[in-house]
């Protein structure tokens, strides 16, 4: 994926988040050494590059959380609402994307046939 594919897709999850706030959402966080971290709260502003949440806390309490939309296109937050994943993953895993090409190769194979 070049540079000019990542900047189209991370201004496409910018304009995407802009239709979702003011809902609420559960966001999961990859934040490194096996550490995620899983909050559910509001998205409450989206800038360029960044979005904010106020994620619940105990006792009622809430506290905001950026993120970068760089990190929804990596993969390293996931957002969903409703347990519909917002959205698809844009990185392909290269040993999935290795199974993909196998299968469409077979398929392929057997229509020769």
């Amino acid at each position: 994926m070049d540079l000019e594919q990542q900047a189209k897709i991370v201004d496409s999850i910018h304009d995407t988040l802009n239709g979702y706030v003011g809902q609420r959402l559960r966001v999961r966080a990859n934040m490194g050494r096996s550490k995620i971290v899983e909050n559910e709260g509001v998205l409450t502003q989206v800038h360029p590059r960044l979005f904010i949440m106020e994620v619940d806390r105990k006792r009622g309490r809430t506290a905001r959380q950026s993120y970068q939309h760089v990190d929804v296109l990596t993969g390293t937050v996931e957002l969903s609402q409703n347990d519909q994943p917002l959205f698809e993953p844009f990185i392909i895993d290269p040993s999935e994307e290795d199974e993909a090409v196998a299968d469409e190769g077979s398929d392929s194979e057997s229509s020769e046939l």
